[in-house]
């Protein structure tokens, strides 16, 4: 069978290891220039090496994004980071600009490429092309369906690798070539700095009428003309599979390490369960309702099945979430867990846990411990240490959450 790949997004070190602990195969990040991420941490020279180190300790794969598109300014700074990649042994490098393929397949050609989906790849033509510049994957553009894919598929290089978007926020521009940000903010979405301008509230205003704004909707409150819901694939694996998917990427390295793990550890186990039946794809309940455990937008299946007709969301931007992560498992030992708290929470709560590669555990904490052994009411402190009696065994960072009370409803059939 074809290898298939869950690639998770890394925006710094907690949540690369979340990502590794979890079971992505491999993920993508970014430096301190040419990254799509300039609000995430990222990674500088040192801190790369040291990425790479720990994801091959594990046979895990690192992929460093270049993949906004520089100005002639920057050019100068390209050598420097193409050194500095090489140097860490990164796996391959993520690609937008044409210029900087050929830089560079000069620089270092011995280095694996990957185009980005800023390339905007929609046909086999394009694909070709990028193959024969040295491309050894394709990241297609979010706007194709799966018959589309699975066309490009058939007229590629065997060696050629596809790889598509399966989950995470989506843009309402075509694969993320947007001005708004720009004009609106100077903050080039195209240079990693995107101000998100597609989540806000808009009014329609005539020209001689600027202190009128009128409702786009009938609504009172506005509407986000432009607001997408979240992608969501969970569900349809094995016909992203089918259709020569070889790459499953996770958008969301601006998010948080809690978001990783849970979505990571989502997509590993169900594309665990697809490849033990790859003929009769069924997800567990379970699985499929982990992904409404992080924040969130309503979720989508974006253009895979055709046009996208419900993939607007126009009453608001705001996230929707069943949990909040309270603290992680450091050990578990003579019948009890020891942790660090990461939200407050009380004695008598019933907490759920999650680790790496199994169903969540329900539990109710009738009494919990403060470092010095005393029994504690409440864990209210940032990042203190706590323990609690336990019958189960956990790994380090492990993750204890407690649901919301009275979450936003939610329909779970993934449009």
């Amino acid at each position: 069978m074809q290898y298939r790949e869950i690639l998770s997004p890394a925006g710094d070190m907690e949540r690369l290891r979340a990502a590794l602990d979890f079971g992505a195969d491999a993920v993508y990040l970014g430096g301190t220039m040419f990254g799509m991420r300039a609000g995430a941490p990222n990674f500088d020279a040192a801190q790369l090496c040291e990425a790479v180190r720990l994801a091959h300790e594990k046979h895990k794969k690192v992929y460093l994004t270049v993949n906004t598109l520089p100005r002639n300014q920057e050019l100068a700074l390209l050598p420097q980071f193409v050194s500095d990649a090489v140097n860490a042994h990164v796996d391959a490098l993520i690609i937008a600009d044409l210029g900087v393929l050929q830089t560079v397949r000069k620089l270092a050609p011995d280095m694996t490429v990957h185009m980005s989906t800023q390339t905007g790849i929609v046909n086999y033509a394009s694909a070709n092309a990028l193959y024969q510049m040295g491309a050894r994957r394709v990241v297609l553009a979010r706007e194709l369906s799966l018959d589309e894919i699975a066309g490009i598929r058939k007229n590629i290089p065997d060696d050629l690798e596809i790889e598509v978007f399966v989950h995470g926020a989506m843009c309402v521009s075509f694969s993320g070539r947007c001005l708004l940000s720009a004009y609106f903010t100077d903050r080039d979405a195209n240079r990693g700095a995107c101000a998100q301008p597609c989540r806000w509230k808009y009014y329609l205003t005539e020209e001689k009428r600027p202190h009128l704004p009128m409702e786009i909707q009938e609504q009172p409150e506005g509407t986000y003309i432009l607001n997408a819901r979240d992608l969501c694939m969970i569900d349809h694996l094995d016909k992203l599979a089918e259709a020569g998917v070889t790459s499953f990427k996770i958008e969301g390295r601006a998010k948080s390490a809690y978001y990783v793990s849970v979505i990571t550890n989502a997509y590993r186990m169900a594309m665990d369960n697809y490849l033990q039946n790859p003929g009769n794809y069924h997800l567990p309940e379970w699985i499929h309702n982990e992904v409404f455990k992080v924040s969130h937008r309503r979720y989508c299946t974006g253009f895979f099945f055709g046009h996208p007709n419900a993939c607007q969301y126009y009453e608001n931007s705001g996230y929707i979430s069943e949990c909040d992560v309270v603290g992680i498992v450091q050990k578990s030992e003579n019948g009890t867990v020891h942790a660090t708290q990461r939200n407050r929470f009380f004695a008598g709560d019933t907490v759920e846990i999650l680790a790496p590669g199994r169903e969540p555990v329900s539990l109710k904490l009738e009494e919990i411990f403060n470092a010095d052994g005393e029994k504690i009411e409440t864990v209210n402190h940032a990042m203190m240490e706590f323990s609690f009696p336990c019958e189960f065994q956990f790994p380090a960072n492990s993750l204890i959450r407690l649901p919301v009370k009275n979450p936003v409803p939610e329909d779970k059939n993934i449009i």
